[in-house]
């Protein structure tokens, strides 16, 4: 490739990260936020704290479920009919729950918003990321994109907290609905990367790719401690608003969390993505989930006054959604990208798996209990295990034999 063809090619690959950053962002930062309508929503609709959790394990199922199917339809028909889908989708949602009367409306709206994060977030806006980027530099890529989804956390949960603060409830939805109406513009830009050509080398059908991939030990280890991943990161968006009311802490300090850890999040992403460059992608991964682990520990053991909240989000953030451009990276160095949207599906289905149990599940705890002792206490021992078997089992990264890389346009 001359000089001036690399030039243009990444003129062409700029546009679609920077739609794809912003797309990822407000799917995934309305979602990390959603949490913040416990209090308020609980209060107002009569529901439960396991009712509100309820429809976001509903979210998590439907996220799950999806994803792999919705992943295929991709890597067959392309990337953007998909993701303008799941914009589409996430404005409907964000539509109903503006005009929820009860929890069946909810879960309702989080029915579709788990159509539109599967569509939206991290899966199919990496597997573009990781097409549009070379393989010399797809993880860094991967790390700065990835970096780009906690932007949204962080400046939206203190502006939604800000609106619940003053305004009715539905006030903070509304501001979602137009949130999610600038995702399709972002969508439509990032699908430019269907261009980009793949090799014939890598075309198989969804069902012979996932298995080969389940056939493979490093794939199968990656997918189930992506399960409690999930369980950890929902556990925390869900439910540590709620906690720090309990404890007589200002709501807003809730808000202030989610901001700094998705603000934090985004040197974690981009250490992620450059660590992920020269290292062993599983250790990594095994040492984020043991990181984690330590970190959550340390934090329920003790009273939360506020400087012991902000150091917890500040370091929670360092660990955060650094897993994506690891997951994302090391799938794609297994499996090439081809069918890159496919097999992040597969791995998301277990990833989902533990974010039912801990949105709903630590609900459960709650309602039983009346605290959440045992939620984060199993959260942490499972951490730790995960952690272990990552290292352990995860085996060296490295890309599969007989495959080329796909070709980039940067």
């Amino acid at each position: 490739m001359t000089a001036a063809t690399t030039t243009a090619a990444r003129a062409n690959a700029l546009p679609i990260l920077i739609a794809a950053s912003v797309m990822m962002s407000l799917a995934m930062g309305m979602r990390q936020c959603l949490g913040l309508f416990l209090p308020p929503m609980t209060q107002a609709l009569a529901m439960s704290a396991s009712d509100f959790t309820f429809a976001i394990a509903v979210q998590n199922i439907v996220w799950g479920l999806a994803q792999a199917p919705l992943g295929a339809v991709a890597d067959r028909w392309g990337l953007r009919p998909v993701m303008v889908l799941g914009a589409m989708a996430y404005v409907a949602a964000m539509a109903i729950m503006t005009a929820a009367t009860g929890v069946w409306m909810f879960v309702l709206a989080q029915t579709f918003v788990g159509i539109g994060i599967a569509c939206t977030g991290s899966s199919l806006a990496m597997t573009a990321t990781a097409r549009a980027a070379s393989p010399a530099r797809r993880s860094v890529v991967l790390g700065i994109v990835g970096a780009f989804s906690s932007v949204g956390t962080m400046a939206i949960a203190p502006l939604l907290q800000g609106l619940l603060g003053v305004w009715d409830w539905r006030w903070g939805a509304g501001l979602f609905v137009i949130l999610a109406a600038a995702m399709v513009p972002a969508a439509m830009i990032t699908g430019r990367v269907d261009r980009v050509p793949q090799p014939s080398l890598q075309r198989a059908s969804a069902a012979a790719a996932i298995g080969e991939a389940l056939r493979n030990r490093r794939f199968v280890v990656l997918c189930a401690t992506h399960f409690v991943c999930g369980l950890q990161l929902i556990f925390i968006n869900t439910h540590l608003p709620n906690y720090l009311a309990l404890c007589g802490q200002d709501p807003m300090l809730g808000a202030t969390a989610l901001s700094i850890i998705g603000g934090i999040n985004i040197i974690g992403c981009l250490m992620a993505g450059y660590l992920g460059q020269r290292y062993l992608k599983n250790v990594l991964l095994g040492l984020t989930y043991l990181g984690r682990s330590a970190v959550l520990m340390i934090y329920f053991m003790f009273p939360p006054p506020p400087a012991t909240t902000i150091v917890f989000a500040a370091a929670m953030g360092m660990m955060w959604l650094g897993v994506i451009p690891l997951v994302s990276g090391y799938v794609a160095d297994l499996f090439g990208t081809r069918n890159m949207a496919t097999l992040l599906g597969v791995s998301f289905v277990i990833h989902q798996m533990g974010s039912v149990v801990g949105a709903w599940g630590g609900g459960m705890v709650f309602d039983m209990f009346g605290n959440y002792d045992l939620a984060w206490r199993f959260g942490v021992s499972l951490g730790i295990v995960a952690g272990i078997v990552q290292i352990v089992f995860g085996g060296p990264s490295g890309t599969r034999s007989g495959v080329r890389p796909a070709p980039a346009v940067g």
